[in-house]
This record gives structure tokens, sequence and C-alpha cells, in this order.
């Protein structure tokens, strides 16, 4: 009996050798899935925290999402861009300290290299990064504008902040070219005005047209433009016939409207944002025909009205019809603050007549 129930036993040793290794299996197969599992778990948290820009708690999920599962490809090349993004995130501090210190270039430079980290890297994620990056750059450079405009730079480099402020494509940054764009028109408009007054055509005509590149639409340097053109024809054929008929009938004109062929509405002294003296002024034709070329001829005084200075300026529309109005306005870059309690005084308004 007692050998029969050995023989038995060992007739059962195969069959719970094999259950024995299929519960073993089936525990490993479990494991395996809770790794899983643990693994898919850290992973959304990983893209969650990466998301809200908490990139060192993502670089930590992403860890360990790799080490509950070997062969994870997306955590093991989201571990990696962590790393960049944490890399993005110092550098664009940095690049925030130096913009502290006006540290303009130094920071602009920092905030391109960041960007360069992104070239290989797509997604929500590297959209989030590369807005923060462009919005860093933008701050940078309206902030290097503002400083640099602060220190009344000359007309050249005026021109060059006019490129870079267009170039930034921004409401800041336009609000900033609207102002450069005043300033080249003024400047631009004195400069050759003063030109014009010595007969100095060519260069005046140049200078116009050099500010039309920057403002092209400027009506008031297309309407000066047109007036040089005109006053130089008129200079150079001055001893044609054609030109003394126009200036006998200009005089004619004057005499039968004496003095009622412009109306003077109003004229002023004003400083403008820079703190230069601006004469401005409005008046109206009241001829019974279009006048154009209309000049006011002016002098400043001195609160005990001696003389400081006489100036020419041209009237803007080029060409006034019958009780249309003009504008006129002149930008004296040479006068101190000291001098900015002037009077203005008319001494001569002249036009010609078609």
């Amino acid at each position: 009996m007692i050998k029969g129930k050995e023989n038995t036993f060992w007739w059962y040793l195969p069959l719970i050798a094999f259950i024995i290794i299929l519960i073993s299996v089936g525990a490993y197969y479990l494991f395996l899935e809770k790794q899983v599992d643990n693994a898919k778990q850290q992973y959304d948290i990983g893209e969650k925290k990466a998301l809200l820009g908490e990139y060192e708690d993502a670089l930590l999920a992403f860890k360990s999402a790799n080490d509950f599962k070997e062969q994870f490809p997306s955590a093991i090349e989201n571990e990696k861009f962590m790393k960049v993004a944490i890399t993005i995130k110092d550098e664009l501090k940095q690049a925030d300290k130096l913009l502290e210190d006006n540290q303009y270039q130094q920071s602009l430079q920092l905030i391109s290299t960041a960007e360069g980290r992104l070239k290989d890297y797509d997604g929500e994620l590297v959209s989030i990064l590369q807005h923060e990056i462009n919005r860093k750059r933008h701050d940078a450079q309206i902030q290097q504008l503002n400083v640099r405009l602060a220190s009344d730079p000359p007309i050249d480099e005026l021109k060059t902040l006019l490129w870079e402020a267009e170039a930034i494509q921004s409401e800041d940054a336009e609000e900033i070219a609207s102002s450069i764009r005043e300033q080249i028109v003024a400047y631009v408009f004195s400069t050759a005005s003063e030109q014009l007054s010595n007969k100095q055509y060519t260069d005046a005509r140049n200078t116009v047209q050099d500010g039309l590149e920057y403002v092209p639409n400027s009506e008031k340097l297309k309407s000066f433009k047109t007036t040089i053109e005109k006053e130089k024809t008129a200079f150079e054929t001055a001893q044609q016939q054609r030109i003394e008929q126009a200036i006998i009938a200009a005089e004619e004109e004057r005499e039968i409207n004496k003095n009622d062929a412009v109306e003077l509405l109003d004229i002023k002294v004003l400083q403008d944002e820079q703190k230069n003296l601006v004469v401005t002024g409005d008046l109206k034709s009241v001829a019974t025909v279009p006048i154009h070329t209309v000049s006011v001829d002016y002098v400043l005084l001195d609160p005990d009205e001696n003389e400081i200075l006489s100036n020419e300026v041209y009237v803007y529309p080029e060409t006034l019809y019958p009780e249309e109005e003009g504008k006129f306005d002149y930008t004296h870059f040479d006068i101190g603050n000291e001098n900015m309690n002037l009077k203005v005084k008319i001494e001569k308004i002249s036009w010609f007549l078609d």
C-alpha cells in the first residue's frame, strides 16, 4: 500500500509543477501589467506638468515612467525634451536679468540661443515655449527701442530705428514707428525748407525724396516735393516769356485781390514732444481762382519785440481752391528751451496763380 501511494505521488508531481509555473507566469504577467499601468499614469502626470510649465516635476514623472516600463519611446523622448525645456527656462530667466540691467543685445542673443534649441522639436509644448520666447524677444526689442529713442538720436539712427520698429509688427511697435515717422517728416520738411530758401532745389528734392522712402504716405512731404519741383522749374525758366507772363498775371491778380486772396485763420507757437519750437497755422483762400505754392514769411519776436529770426514756410496742400483751407508748420530745431516765450509775426504771404 505504501509503495502504491508513492507511485501515485510521483504521478501527480508534473501536474503540480505545471500549476506552480502557470501561477508564476500569471503573477509575473499581472506584475508587468501593473508596471505598464504605473508607467502610463506617470507619463500622463508628466504631460500635465509639462503643459503647466512645471518642467522639473514633469522630468521626474517621465523618469519614473521609464523606470516602470523599459522601452517606452515617448517617455524617453519627453524626458530628453524636459531637460531642453528646463535649459530654455533658465536661459529666459537669465535674459530677463540682462534686460533689467539694460544689456539688450546680450538678452536678445540669449533668447535666440533658447529658440535654437527648439528647431528639432514640434508639438503643443514647443508652441507654448515658442510663444514665450517670442514674447520675451518682443519685450526686449520694445524696451531697447524706447531707450534708444529717449537719447534723441540723429536722423540716420531714426531711420534705422523705424526699420526695426516696423519689423516687430505689434501694436506697441507701430505706435513707436508712428512717432518716428512724425520726427522724420518734421526733420525732412525743416531741412528741405532751408535748402529751398537757399535755392538748393536738387538738394531739397533729394531730401524730401529720401524722407518719402521712409514715410511714403506723408501728404505733407508729397505736397512739398511738388512745391520744390515747381519752384525749380520757375527758377530755371525765369527768363522765359511764359514765366514772365505768369509773374505779371500774379501781380495783376494780387492788385485785384490786394489783401483778400488769403485769409489767415490762426498762427501760434507750440512745443513738440522733443522740446522743439514749432510754428503752426491755418489759412484760407478767399481768391476767385485757384492759387498754388503759397508761402508764409514770418519772424519770431522775443517779449521785448526784438526779432530773433525770420523764416519762410510753404502751405499744404500745394494748390488751394476758392474757400479751401491750408496748413503750415515748421519745426525749429536750433532754438533752446529758454526761447519758448517767443511770439510770431506774419511779414508776408505769397502765392502763384495759374
